[in-house]
């Protein structure tokens, strides 16, 4: 079977810099909905049994905006366990403000989630997030017929399902850096085994 992970389109605060996480939201920005499209178009002939997507806006418009250039219409199903990690009081916030409040903790996020404490500002830890996300998608895998399933959801979130997937250990979770906006990730699971077949994809984009 199949697993194909898109992180959404970018948005305003993505463009302004700012953290959004579980709560925070912000609107696409205009030239997102046509690399929408664009990723719409390289999907269209793939037959998804269901689309997962987080309910958070951003998520959601991504998913129905590939979902109107598929030539097979499968269900959107929203759900809570795939918003992105949670920021607690640094969502809407910018990330330099972050930078400098939190030095320690924002450096840990990036290159070493195990050292990750987001106390400080009331946030989740990647520990937290792994354990309602991932076995989510597993469940959703066990439920599907014959695939393939397509999920999309942000990017500290899909980065760390995909890398817990495949059996990466959490301090290395980060080796391979974030995903892009839109960008596509494909996993095979074939006899109990998850293999990355491809990470991070902008080639179908203009």
């Amino acid at each position: 079977m199949k697993i194909y992970f898109t992180r959404h389109g970018k948005t305003e605060w993505n463009e302004e810099r700012r953290f959004q996480g579980m709560e925070g939201d912000s609107p696409l920005l205009p030239q997102s909905y046509e690399e929408i499209k664009q990723l719409g178009i390289h999907l269209k002939e793939i037959p998804f049994e269901t689309i997962y997507s987080s309910p958070l806006s951003r998520a959601k418009l991504t998913a129905e905006g590939i979902l109107s250039q598929l030539d097979h219409a499968p269900k959107i199903i929203l759900s809570d366990n795939l918003k992105e990690l949670g920021l607690g009081e640094l969502e809407g916030q910018k990330i330099e403000t972050g930078k400098k409040l939190y030095p320690k903790q924002m450096k840990a996020m990036r290159d070493s989630p195990l050292d990750y404490d987001p106390t400080p500002f009331n946030g989740e830890t990647f520990e937290e997030m792994i354990e309602r996300s991932v076995p989510f998608v597993k469940g959703k895998i066990a439920e599907a017929k014959e695939g393939p399933l397509l999920f999309v959801s942000h990017g500290m979130t899909l980065g760390a399902i995909i890398q817990t997937l495949v059996g990466t250990p959490l301090e290395e979770i980060r080796k391979q850096g974030g995903l892009n906006n839109n960008s596509l990730s494909v996993i095979d699971y074939t006899d109990g085994i998850f293999t990355l077949e491809k990470w991070n994809d902008e080639s179908f984009l203009g």
